[in-house]
């Protein structure tokens, strides 16, 4: 692990490096084509889903609602839509929210019963005069648009939910249930339109009501045509903290790469918060607006997905602090 003298060299040194990839740079980024990027391991088949939309020329915010569909219909992936894990309640309440080139936004928070949250999102942006919905009202807005009204609790999550109501411990950790978190996903098409989509279920176990940052425009997703998207993954309370996916495109916006955006936010996340940071996973992805993504993390685990030109790979993302 970094000692706090180690970390103060590792920023000076990392500074030193950006002002010199400044100075060496001296032309645009070239847009690479479609690329769509999702965070984890099961971005892989999402990434697939949108790739076949971007790849004969359709819409960047149509491709990302239907490959983060992929998930949100996936009863094994126990942190995203139908499977999710429930509340301490035994209540499964998803989290969502979507962002085009031109800054319109939509976000659905605690909507249960309706499998697919990042649709119910887009449709808050397109047919309502509001960024977000909550609750009762969100469930009530989903059924007017013609979403079916479905159990979300699988047998093998309620099976979870009555095992730990045994201890009812709530110990949120880096990187659990085999990397299986939120899915946050960002897409380049053919027009060179950037959209991106951030959903989930939330933490298992959470206090009814509770809401993290993959709801919120800022914080778990934020995308600017002019520059380009971030998304976020890990624990939710430490991304509202620091609005992490805009700060992360407004350093881009600086003229940081991808990566560097990336690498800076954390950095800073981790000079403010010290000792609190320990234990805590917070995973940062984005892409700029020619195609070109980064990704980085706080602590060792995280992985992305990227496909571009129809190539389909899970990378590691550096991260900043061993275990």
């Amino acid at each position: 692990m970094l000692s706090r003298k180690d970390f103060i060299k590792l920023g000076a040194a990392v500074s030193v490096a950006s002002v010199a990839s400044k100075l060496q740079s001296g032309t645009p980024n070239r847009k690479k084509g479609p690329v769509v990027v999702s965070t984890w391991d099961f971005g892989m088949e999402a990434n697939a889903a949108a790739w076949a939309i971007l790849s004969s020329g359709g819409y960047s915010l149509d491709a990302i609602v239907e490959g983060v569909a992929v998930p949100e219909r996936d009863p094994k992936v126990n942190t995203v839509g139908l499977g999710g894990f429930p509340d301490r309640d035994g209540r499964v309440t998803l989290d969502a929210c979507i962002m085009d080139e031109q800054l319109n936004c939509g976000s659905v928070a605690c909507l249960e019963y309706i499998v697919h949250p990042a649709a119910v999102a887009r449709l808050v942006m397109e047919k309502t005069p509001h960024v977000m919905l909550t609750g009762e009202g969100a469930l009530r807005f989903a059924l007017e648009q013609g979403f079916k009204k479905e159990n979300l609790l699988t047998p093998q999550a309620e099976a979870a939910w009555k095992e730990w109501l045994k201890k009812a411990e709530y110990e949120p950790k880096p990187n659990w249930e085999l990397n299986h978190d939120t899915i946050g996903m960002l897409a380049l098409d053919q027009q060179s339109r950037l959209a991106g989509v951030c959903t989930t279920s939330g933490m298992a176990w959470k206090m009814h009501g509770r809401v993290g940052d993959s709801p919120i425009i800022g914080a778990g997703l934020y995308v600017d045509g002019e520059v380009g998207g971030a998304t976020c993954s890990g624990l939710g309370e430490e991304m509202i903290r620091i609005a992490a996916s805009h700060s992360v495109v407004e350093a881009m916006r600086s003229g940081k790469s991808a990566q560097a955006a990336c690498e800076a936010v954390i950095r800073r996340y981790y000079k403010r918060r010290g000792d609190k940071a320990h234990g805590k996973q917070v995973c940062l992805l984005a892409m700029d607006n020619a195609g070109n993504a980064g990704a980085f993390s706080l602590m060792p685990g995280f992985v992305y997905s990227v496909n571009c030109n129809g190539t389909n790979e899970v990378r590691k993302a550096a991260y900043l602090l061993d275990e």
